[in-house]
């Protein structure tokens, strides 16, 4: 007898800022999160370098599910649950939020009859389950539809898309103990000056000429370094071990190195997720990497001479291009406070339907 094909699960594609990934209503996927972690392994392919079996993309960009139910939050529309989702192996992490997944949550919410639109906007409150923290999505909306066509250009994404506004609260010790876990400004890992920093994500910020780099290298040359993506493994992990993430951190802390801006922004990144070199750089990676900049003492608190006094947007240049972040840091304040980070993204529905798993 011929067995029966696997049962499909409903599922909107969405790419979200520079990712995409799977979109599920909770109650469509198991209450079990063994269970649930192997359904969204056999539906992504994963573990095969090429995900070839399955609708993952054989990158960590392109290997990502947001999982939505309303909320029984007050003030709250929706909570989501991001998961990273290994390629070549069969990892399912919480361990960390994603901003650019994020960006097209607050639509999804809208197709999926979890959140009504009204008017020519819709503001969705989101609360992180990852983190703990609120999200606030505000998008354009036309009968009561998300609009995904516009006018709005960011790096890493050919074409244009209608802007999605991102604001974010309570973001700071996201998966850790607070802003600087490690409550130094400073710490050396295989002799390397670092700032642990997490606002939004456990981020290790260094200097690229400590790993003897310029900072200005191409993807495709940092991605085949193989001597170097070691060592950002030994400092992502020694990293961790100092933010009390423990010994087994697989998808976070992140890295991102810094360097003096060359294409007219003010600062130049080449970031890691964990260890391959992003095309681009996450949202919260970015936030995080920028308030540590902000803190005097912080690795590359020098590279901000100049900077005006009090909030920020601050022009982040990546491999793809640029990205604008928000901040809102006080300095005074012992630790740091940080009373806003926002950002501007766009997102598009990629398909709608039923997805099914490999067997």
């Amino acid at each position: 007898m011929t067995p029966a094909a696997p049962q499909g699960v409903p599922c909107l594609w969405m790419r979200g800022g520079t990712s995409k990934g799977g979109y599920f209503r909770a109650a469509d996927l198991p209450t079990d999160p063994a269970a649930r972690d192997d359904l969204l392994l056999r539906i992504m392919g994963t573990p095969d370098p090429r995900q070839i079996d399955g609708m993952g993309a054989a990158t960590s960009l392109t290997s990502k599910v947001a999982i939505v139910s309303a909320s029984q939050r007050p003030d709250v529309h929706v909570d989501y649950l991001f998961l990273q989702l290994g390629v070549d192996e069969p990892i399912v992490s919480d361990q960390q939020n994603c901003g650019n997944i994020l960006a097209a949550v607050g639509q999804f919410a809208v197709e999926a009859g979890l959140v009504a639109a009204t008017g020519d906007s819709a503001t969705v409150r989101i609360y992180q389950v990852n983190s703990g923290s609120l999200a606030t999505a505000t998008f354009p909306v036309l009968d009561a539809m998300p609009v995904y066509v516009g006018e709005t250009v960011i790096d890493g994404v050919p074409g244009k898309a209608a802007p999605v506004v991102l604001t974010f609260a309570d973001t700071a010790g996201s998966a850790t103990v607070g802003l600087y876990p490690t409550g130094r400004m400073r710490d050396s890992v295989d002799g390397i000056e670092i700032t642990c920093v997490d606002n939004g994500m456990p981020v290790v910020v260094a200097s690229v000429v400590d790993l003897g780099l310029t900072g200005y290298e191409p993807h495709a040359r940092l991605a085949g370094d193989t001597a170097l993506l070691s060592r950002i493994d030994r400092l992502r992990r020694g990293a961790a071990r100092l933010m009390g993430l423990g010994d087994d951190a697989r998808s976070v802390p992140k890295t991102v190195l810094l360097a003096p801006a060359r294409d007219g922004g003010q600062v130049c990144t080449r970031s890691f997720i964990p260890v391959q070199p992003h095309t681009s750089i996450g949202v919260f990676a970015a936030i995080s990497a920028v308030t540590a900049m902000m803190t005097p003492g912080a690795v590359g608190h020098d590279l901000t001479a100049g900077w005006p006094h009090g909030p920020q947007r601050v022009d982040v240049e990546h491999p793809s291009g640029h990205l604008l972040v928000d901040i809102d840091l006080d300095t005074t304040a012992s630790p740091p406070l940080v009373r806003s980070a926002g950002v501007v993204r766009t997102a598009r529905k990629l398909f709608a339907g039923t997805v099914f798993p490999r067997t």
